[in-house]
């Protein structure tokens, strides 16, 4: 997953426009036009970085001036007391882009700590962790790109990167074997086909009728170890549905090769991370 710098530009361009409008009238009221400052963005919980370059790009596009100093990298682990990165160059400027690089730093920080504690849970069984496309209209490159950051890897980015047969498709189609047909007729020799399934007899139908990918949805963990067991590698096999880290491991342990999660990017906490001005000079 990349978000190319022109992109990544126009999206952070919208929201310092959403957030300054006309102008930022506390910082032109009160700071004078003149002043510079030293300020110093910090970590005020433990977890995983990700979006240190993505906020030193706000800056960059308020004030070309700015010097965006890195203490640490993406995927550094954070403690309470870590030094993300300083920030020297024109006050008014620090002020105003202090709030979205702020949240970007925190949302996605957030989505990579969870990712690595999720990972790190799967990754002894020999489970890989992926997120979904239950994202934040806006944000889904941003947080597919620190579930990367967090040892996670990346599902589907959309509707248009590959065939993800759902629960509402397969009702509409008329049936598992029906939506397969159609699927294989449509989709190129270069398109894999996943089907989600809810119980056993789903599985056999997933696979007489040929599914590159079958996922299991809400499966207990005993049923998906004899999902596995009858796939017997004939086809990747997926677990979806309420998994979180007092589940993940059972999951894992059935045998499953990929686990999806869409909490790491829908329902995630933020990471506490702060901005102070040091000095101003």
């Amino acid at each position: 997953m990349t978000m190319n710098i022109q992109n990544l530009d126009q999206s952070l361009t919208a929201w310092l426009q959403e957030d300054i409008g006309s102008g930022d009238i506390t910082t032109l009221a009160t700071v004078p036009a003149e002043a510079t400052a030293h300020a110093i963005i910090h970590a005020k919980d433990t977890g995983i970085l990700a979006g240190v370059d993505i906020a030193a790009r706000v800056f960059s596009l308020l004030d070309p001036a700015l010097k965006f100093t890195k203490q640490l990298e993406d995927g550094a682990p954070l403690t309470k007391t870590s030094v993300i990165a300083t920030i020297d160059g024109p006050a008014r400027a620090i002020l105003t882009g202090e709030r979205l690089a702020l949240n970007l730093l925190q949302h996605l920080s957030g989505v990579a700590t969870r990712t690595h504690k999720l990972a790190a849970i799967a990754a002894p069984y020999g489970a890989k962790l992926v997120d979904t496309r239950k994202t934040t209209p806006g944000l889904r490159l941003l947080d597919k790109y620190a579930v990367k950051v967090g040892g996670g890897a990346n599902h589907r980015l959309g509707l248009y990167d590959a065939m993800l047969i759902k629960d509402n498709h397969i009702q509409v189609a008329g049936g598992i074997k029906a939506a397969l047909d159609r699927a294989h007729a449509y989709a190129s020799h270069m398109t894999k086909i996943e089907i989600e399934v809810e119980d056993l007899a789903g599985v056999e139908e997933a696979l007489e009728g040929g599914a590159d990918v079958i996922m299991l949805d809400n499966m207990a963990p005993a049923q998906m170890a004899e999902a596995v067991k009858r796939i017997d590698h004939r086809a990747i096999v997926e677990a979806s549905g309420g998994i979180d880290e007092t589940t993940i491991a059972a999951a894992a342990q059935s045998g499953v090769d990929i686990i999806s999660v869409g909490a790491l990017t829908h329902s995630v906490k933020a990471l506490d991370i702060s901005m102070d001005i040091g000095v101003i000079k």
